[in-house]
């Protein structure tokens, strides 16, 4: 069992769907509850052993740094790395590769919340296990990631937004991972999708599919993809 201590957040997009919120802000910036989204996920770390973060940013990414420092107002070191290409969420992780080094490392998207009590049961990464990918129920599947697990709860497959009625699984993939460095061999062999994006999902499936070991772990409590102004509003109520 490794204890991880490093973790990566991707804070770089402006998020179109938040319309005139995010004309300012970055999306990871938006207020749920008194305080940014992103300051939830710093601290959500922090209190589960984590005592670096890198976080990705880019679109306003002087509010970011002015907001949160190096880190020691949330007594957490913090460093950044500028993605300058909006291209997706598996290229921008080769960004990481000189903090992480080594080490395995947590992954958090930065628009995701989740019950801080999570942040502790994914810190713990298994000596087996090449990565933990967090799934949740209840979502729909076209929206973001559909998840395809034995009964052993591994990974099998991944898709990113398929249509709605094409696939058949009940498990959404929740935006918080463990990887060992290996997700960097994955990353580098990656191809544009049919987005036009390089998609960390295809990554990871091609990890699973390389006879690694990807365990996918149930979040507990609450979470939430704080993607639009409606879900906005839900979680400020």
């Amino acid at each position: 069992m490794v204890k991880i201590d490093k973790a990566v957040v991707l804070a770089a997009g402006r998020g179109t769907r938040m319309r005139e919120l995010t004309a300012d802000l970055p999306k990871p910036m938006i207020e749920v509850r008194g305080k940014p989204v992103l300051r939830h996920i710093v601290e959500g770390l922090r209190d589960a052993g984590i005592r670096a973060i890198l976080l990705i940013v880019g679109y306003r990414a002087d509010t970011v740094r002015n907001f949160c420092g190096d880190g020691s107002r949330y007594n957490i070191a913090i460093q950044y790395a500028t993605q300058t290409v909006q291209d997706g969420t598996g290229r921008v992780l080769n960004l990481a590769r000189d903090f992480v080094k080594d080490t395995p490392f947590i992954l958090s998207y930065g628009d995701i919340l989740v019950d801080p009590a999570n942040y502790r049961r994914i810190v713990d990464l298994p000596d087996e296990i090449e990565a933990i990918i967090t799934v949740t129920r209840g979502e729909d599947v076209s929206k973001g990631g559909a998840v395809f697990l034995n009964d052993r709860m591994e990974l099998i497959d991944l898709r990113e937004k398929a249509q709605p009625g094409e696939v058949e699984t009940s498990w959404y993939n929740a935006g918080l991972y463990a990887f060992r460095p290996s997700i960097f061999e994955f990353t580098a062999k990656l191809r544009p999708s049919p987005r036009g994006e390089y998609e960390l999902t295809d990554a990871i499936r091609a990890l699973a599919h390389s006879e690694k070991k990807v365990r996918a772990l149930e979040l507990t409590g609450e979470w939430a993809d704080v993607r639009d102004p409606e879900i906005l509003a839900r979680l400020n109520r």
